[in-house]
């Protein structure tokens, strides 16, 4: 399988997919191991982790390197490879917090005589299909919080950026106890089928579209599915707000990582007395963003991780030009040295039909509609199938006020895209934009453990007797 570099265009590496025997095989291994794992207990597992985040540290750079092609930016890439050590060791530690409180004692049953005892028990094999958009904080993000739970994990990474695996792999084999429960296969869909029928419950990130798949093979091998799907997130611009940091603030929140991020903040609502000064610096702003090209180091904006990206955020600017919006900024992708920018592009007179507000764009595109009352903005931010995320910017009480009525998960007030920095917050997705428990806060963690009930009788079972036919 041929693998694609985004900033030259070229199939400059490759990869060997894995058929179902070969994850079947991988599964069988893990499975093995797992009762060991499990062993340890909360703090042999904890000091694991804690031993494979310094050797996350020892081959950072060389992890950073590979990300860096797979993805065609650099900034990013270290952010990614940099936090990952920060994240198992916060989950090594609040995990041994939350598992010192799991199984207590005794407690006595609503029928007489009977004591309950229960027990957490961690699903032996988890399963992670992710994306290509942060492929190290997506491929772990999950995974290390089963981990920690004491599960054996199976990740398959996104074939379109599978470059890191190599570097990983070398900081995982440091690591004997971690290695003989952790391990990647890569591939395309027939990889990820297999893997969903080899474990006991699967995280996907990516798709709403390949999201319902996942959770049909799921049902069918009757394990959880854990989706975290698309979303088209709304900012709304309240009027109490300052226009011209609002303007900075959704700049931002839009077009980090080329706006390829499911929190990416995709459709902006600014009430009439702020919109002149509030588009008047958004497009000022937006006009000074940089591509990273041709110096890597230099710009804002990396390339377009996938080539049909660019297409698809084309199209639906071209869609929404022809039903009469007007193009403030932006407007074209360009092709430089092989890959695909996109300027940032600011769109106002949009209209709830054009494909831009209603379908997830994955790019660096703000369409903005001015609004006359924050009930109209309420209601046309939960017009969307999508209830990822959302942004409120305004006072904060009046802030606050808004974001309970609106049909999201997570709500970032007087920020945007809050959800990709801050992960100790447990949230449900809602509508298309996700199924299962939260990944975030204490959740995150405890979802990935049965519950098993041990039922005690203290008196006297009941005889047959009791059950005797008596007449009428």
């Amino acid at each position: 399988m041929k693998i694609r570099n985004p900033r030259t265009g070229e199939l400059d590496h490759e990869i060997t997919p894995a058929g179902p025997a070969e994850v079947g095989a991988v599964a069988a291994r893990l499975r093995a191991a797992q009762p060991a794992w499990a062993a340890l207990g909360p703090a042999g597992r904890a000091a694991v982790l804690e031993r494979f985040a310094q050797a996350v540290e020892r081959h950072a750079e060389a992890i950073i390197a590979a990300l860096t092609i797979d993805t065609g930016r650099h900034a990013v890439s270290r952010i990614e490879v940099e936090g990952l050590p920060r994240t198992i060791r916060r989950w090594a530690a609040r995990g041994q917090q939350l598992m010192a409180g799991l199984d207590g004692g005794e407690t006595p049953s609503a029928v007489p005589g009977i004591l309950l005892k229960g027990r957490h028990i961690a699903y032996p094999l988890f399963g992670a299909i992710a994306p290509w958009n942060f492929p190290v904080v997506l491929s772990h993000i999950d995974a290390i919080p089963a981990l920690m739970a004491g599960c054996a994990a199976l990740v398959k990474p996104s074939e379109v950026t599978p470059r890191f695996v190599v570097p990983m792999q070398a900081a995982i084999a440091e690591v004997p106890e971690l290695a003989a429960v952790f391990a990647y296969v890569l591939g395309g869909a027939e990889t990820g089928q297999a893997l969903i029928g080899a474990v006991d419950y699967v995280c996907f990130t990516g798709s709403t579209a390949t999201g319902r798949k996942v959770a049909e093979a799921a049902a069918r091998a009757l394990i959880p599915a854990n989706l975290e799907l698309g979303g088209k997130d709304p900012m709304i611009i309240l009027p109490g707000a300052d226009p011209v940091a609002a303007a900075r603030l959704a700049l931002r929140a839009s077009v980090v990582a080329t706006g390829q991020a499911c929190q990416s903040i995709e459709r902006v609502y600014v009430p009439r007395a702020l919109a002149e000064a509030f588009l008047a610096e958004l497009t000022a702003r937006a006009a000074e963003v940089r591509p990273n090209w041709p110096d890597i180091n230099v710009g804002e904006l990396g390339p377009f991780i996938l080539a049909a990206q660019a297409e698809k955020v084309a199209a639906q600017i071209d869609d929404a030009l022809a039903r009469g919006a007007r193009l403030l900024a932006g407007g074209k992708p360009e092709q430089l040295g092989g890959g695909w920018y996109m300027r940032p592009t600011v769109l106002v007179d949009v209209t709830a039909d054009m494909a831009v507000m209603a379908e997830e764009t994955f790019g660096p595109v703000i369409p903005v509609t001015v609004y006359d009352d924050v009930d109209d903005a309420i209601a046309m931010a939960n017009a969307s199938v999508y209830g990822l995320s959302a942004a409120v910017v305004g006072p904060q009480r009046e802030a606050e006020a808004v974001a309970a009525r609106l049909e999201a998960g997570a709500i970032s007030i007087n920020d945007g895209a809050l959800t990709s920095m801050v992960w100790d917050a447990t949230n449900s997705s809602q509508k298309l934009s996700g199924l299962g428990p939260s990944r975030m806060g204490d959740e995150g963690l405890l979802r990935f453990f049965r519950k098993q009930a041990l039922i005690i009788q203290t008196g006297q079972p009941l005889p047959l007797a009791a059950y005797a036919e008596r007449g009428a």
